[in-house]
């Protein structure tokens, strides 16, 4: 039967039993709910794809105040998990799960891949910089002076949860700094 859909992949139109089973292994939501996902997810992109314009249309509906757009680039990067530039249903639900369902370490090791712009396994104080800037502007902060400037909040927090002394976080770093400092953890990750 061979798939000619080329490298695109196949476009996630229609569910199959296949897609449920790996969706309810990797998720906690159940058959009906993955269906109301999916039926949703295709009311917004009737072609199976969500792509990086549509991405930043859905974040400004839950941040109005907000600048999405800097937030968005690294966040559709991380979800966008085999790299073909469009998200698709079974990437977006796992995503969301992940975001939601996750239990803390999951959520702070999504909050981590995010964070580490360069895939290096490590967050220097320039990429931590880079993204303190894009949450300032996804929920609207507008103060950046003297404690908020982010490279000195960058600098503080790598300060703070570098065990190592590199000047950089690995994984392990930034996962027990976050579960440690409740301030750390609301600024990096809000949702974990």
């Amino acid at each position: 039967m061979g798939n000619k859909a080329g490298k695109k992949g196949k476009v996630s139109t229609e569910l199959t039993a296949r897609e449920i089973a790996m969706l309810k292994a990797n998720t906690k939501y159940s058959e009906k709910e993955i269906c109301e996902w999916h039926a949703g997810f295709l009311r917004d992109c009737p072609t199976g794809k969500l792509d990086k314009k549509k991405f930043v249309e859905v974040y400004k509906q839950f941040y109005p105040n907000g600048k999405a757009d800097s937030f968005c680039k690294y966040a559709f990067a991380t979800f966008d998990a085999n790299n073909d530039g469009t998200i698709d249903f079974d990437e977006f639900l796992l995503a969301i799960a992940a975001t939601s369902q996750g239990d803390l370490n999951d959520r702070l090791e999504l909050a981590f891949d995010m964070y580490d712009i360069s895939g290096d396994g490590q967050i220097d104080q320039k990429e931590l910089t880079a993204l303190i800037s894009a949450m300032y502007d996804l929920v609207g902060e507008t103060n950046r002076k003297g404690d908020n400037e982010p490279k000195k909040r960058a600098a503080e927090i790598i300060a703070k949860l570098d065990v190592g002394g590199d000047k950089k976080l690995n994984k392990q770093e930034f996962i027990a700094g976050c579960k440690n400092d409740p301030v750390v953890r609301r600024l990096l990750a809000p949702n974990a």
